[in-house]
């Protein structure tokens, strides 16, 4: 018992906790990286979802404080910053990873912040000794930055003996741990086939630190962002227009493959395309900006939503 307190008192007297002199301002830090801006830009860029923006904003957190630490010798090695973005499609996934990766470039964790979104076909090859290159390729590519994966899941196929998957996987594996102060990897997809990719792959499930769930859209957060769309693209919706859009929405929701914001920027697409149509027919007429601008509830009414019984009519 004695011997073990005085190694505990000698660990205590290495341990140097400096002197008044020792100190960081966080706020100045935390102004002179200017993740503020990323984070706000988030904000506007992305309505609703405020459990992934106070999770990213934990993580940036994380590595300022990390990067504190690290001026004042307090280094523990760098945080494990690997992610799993799960959630349907349109849900805003890949605007958070690229937003994520500025923070990391701003914070020091990665050296460039570009982004690289690939799938399954990026990294795979179709015969032997073909997926080797393909994958370091991407991953020379990304190196500095975030290597984002959609659809994850489709690198594993256990029902396919002469599937190349693995071995794209197994040098990912060692990439990811030797080199994840200079790469961050964020796989994407459903969340369900990415839970029975994780229990398949324990490896990479161990890799991954942060695990950010990505939920469906609400009926009204999607007409606020369809708003936001045609206002981006100098387009409004007229009062009797946004009545209809509302109602396209709830029953294109109830519809399959649904796929939230990107389901109602086609929705729009279509019907700019109408009222262009619409317009075109009015040739021999004066058009006014407001004309030019506004989408009416025909624009919408023409849509098969409308003419065809729904899956609940």
């Amino acid at each position: 018992m004695d011997d073990l307190g005085a190694n505990v008192s000698d660990d205590e007297d290495n341990l140097s906790l400096g002197t008044a002199d020792d100190f960081v301002d966080l706020d100045v830090v935390y102004k002179e990286s200017n993740i503020a801006s990323i984070l706000e830009k988030l904000d506007k860029e992305l309505v609703g979802l405020k459990p992934v923006k106070t999770r990213i904003g934990e993580v940036a957190s994380l590595l300022l404080v990390d990067r504190v630490r690290r001026q004042l010798d307090l280094s523990s090695g760098a945080p494990s910053m690997h992610m799993s973005f799960t959630g349907n499609p349109g849900t805003g996934k890949t605007t958070v990873a690229l937003r994520m990766a500025e923070i990391l470039h701003r914070l020091g964790y990665v050296r460039q912040g570009h982004l690289v979104s690939v799938t399954r076909d990026d990294l795979v090859g179709q015969y032997i000794g073909h997926t080797a290159p393909k994958t370091k390729e991407i991953l020379k590519k990304a190196m500095g930055g975030v290597l984002f994966i959609d659809e994850a899941y489709y690198l594993y196929k256990p029902e396919n003996e002469r599937d190349y998957g693995g071995e794209a996987i197994e040098i990912l594996l060692q990439v990811m741990e030797n080199q994840r102060d200079d790469l961050v990897v964020i796989l994407a997809g459903y969340k369900d086939r990415m839970d029975k990719f994780f229990t398949s792959n324990p490896g990479m499930s161990s890799r991954i630190a942060h695990h950010i769930d990505f939920p469906d859209y609400t009926k009204t957060e999607l007409v606020t962002i369809a708003k936001l769309m045609l206002a981006e693209q100098n387009y409004v919706m007229s009062g009797k227009a946004e009545a209809v859009f509302e109602q396209y929405v709830q029953r294109r929701m109830e519809q399959p493959f649904f796929a939230n914001a990107r389901s109602i920027r086609n929705a729009l697409d279509r019907a700019r395309l109408r009222q262009a149509n619409r317009l075109f027919e009015r040739r021999g007429d004066r058009l006014t900006r407001l004309d030019l601008m506004t989408i009416e509830d025909v624009d919408f009414l023409a849509s098969r939503i409308f003419l065809e019984p729904g899956p609940k009519d």
